[in-house]
């Protein structure tokens, strides 16, 4: 067999490869199948792989390509190279790697520097989301939008699971912290949610259940016809205070409440109907009624008129209601007349008491003799031509005379 002999190796007679490591030979291996060459260049080429390693981390730090996974590849790379089986300078190799040491510490030192603010970032972020999480959970109940609330903390856990499976790796002990926060905020969301709509089905079914109530009353009432009106209302008024429940079964009821209130007031319209024909009439009995009454002539006869008006205001209360627009059309007719004949009483007393008439008399007599000493005194002051004076005394005389006669008037 053919022996070869390279720099860094051989191939002896017996097909054994060798490689020189550090100025010993060691035996690497053998091959069984083709040349020495070709088992030589065999041994060569996993030589080439170990040093592709090398070249490959060389350059991921020339980049500042990672961190501490570095040197776990550069231990990695030191431990293959003990005593490959390979056939190449493995001395070089291995200084290259050594070579590396410090490389990797500064790499390692930046990549940590660097970690530092990234997970600070991360964990800002989760403190966000945990602070928005108990923000929820915290909230009133009764004025949370519950539908809105829970797409917002699904929205929150979503963005805490990305920042788990897309975000650096966070302190385990700052990581379980704010979980543990964010975990009790959204099981104190859920227990709130879920005791809010047990608490809201609970007003439901009763609200449901004295609507119920009310379409029973309201049904119980149609048999008093428009009579009913009244109650009917009042169970209206309590059905407007309650809350309106989610489904038809609300509208079911109501078209039943309704039904009951429109065959109530169905009932009454027609007894309005009734009413109506019958004040029609009761009009048209008043409106002649008042034509007797407005021939009334108290000057003819007081006695007589007052029997005639007391006759016709009995039989004006018989006749009865009359529509209500025109109530105070008829009723203020009737109580002109009632006036004109209760006047005419008064003007009758006034003149036929005997105190009223002597008072009357008596002031008659003052005004004559005053009227006759002031038209002495005018006398007088005509005569002296005091004129100023006289025209004072004639403007006395004039105002008694007016006043004169206003009370012999009123004393016929």
């Amino acid at each position: 067999m053919t022996e070869i002999t390279v720099t860094f190796g051989r191939v002896d007679a017996q097909n054994n490869v060798y490689v020189v490591d550090g100025g010993v030979e060691r035996k690497v291996g053998q091959y069984l199948i083709g040349t020495a060459e070709e088992g030589l260049a065999h041994y060569q080429r996993k030589f080439d792989d170990l040093e592709s390693q090398v070249k490959l981390l060389e350059q991921r730090i020339a980049k500042k390509l990672g961190g501490a996974e570095l040197r776990k590849t550069a231990n990695h790379l030191l431990a293959e190279l003990k005593e490959p089986l390979v056939v190449g300078d493995l001395e070089s190799l291995r200084k290259r790697v050594a070579a590396l040491d410090e490389q990797i510490g500064a790499a390692v030192a930046a990549k940590a520097e660097a970690n530092k603010e990234v997970i600070a970032e991360a964990l800002k972020l989760r403190e966000e989301i945990v602070a928005k999480a108990e923000a929820l959970a915290n909230a009133d109940a009764a004025k949370t939008i519950w539908k809105t609330a829970s797409v917002q903390m699904n929205d929150l856990f979503e963005s805490w699971q990305g920042s788990q499976k897309n975000g650096p790796k966070v302190p385990k002990a700052d990581a379980d912290a704010l979980w543990k926060r964010f975990s009790a905020a959204r099981k104190k969301f859920d227990a709130d949610k879920r005791a809010f709509f047990a608490g809201l089905d609970a007003a439901n079914k009763a609200a449901k259940g004295k609507r119920a109530d009310l379409v029973s009353a309201a049904e119980g009432l149609i048999s008093k016809g428009a009579d009913a009106i009244g109650d009917y209302r009042k169970l209206l008024d309590t059905w407007k205070t309650l809350s309106r429940t989610p489904g038809k079964s609300d509208d079911a009821l109501w078209e039943k409440f309704k039904a009951a209130g429109d065959a109530i007031y169905a009932a009454r319209a027609e007894v309005a109907a009734v009413e109506n024909l019958e004040q029609t009439a009761n009009l048209a009995a008043k409106l002649e009624l008042l034509k007797e009454a407005q021939k009334i002539d108290p000057s003819k006869g007081l006695a007589e008129a007052k029997k005639e008006i007391l006759a016709i205001q009995q039989r004006w209360e018989k006749i009865g209601r009359v529509p209500k627009d025109k109530v105070r059309e008829v009723e203020d007719k009737m109580r002109a007349i009632e006036s004109k004949v209760k006047q005419a009483e008064q003007d009758h007393w006034r003149k036929t008491d005997p105190a009223a008439q002597e008072r009357s008399n008596s002031v008659i007599t003052q005004l004559e003799d005053a009227i006759t000493k002031l038209e002495a005194d005018l006398a007088t002051a005509k005569a002296a031509k005091n004129t100023k004076k006289a025209d004072e005394i004639a403007e006395s005389i004039k105002a008694r005379k007016s006043w004169l006669e206003v009370v012999k008037a009123a004393s016929k």
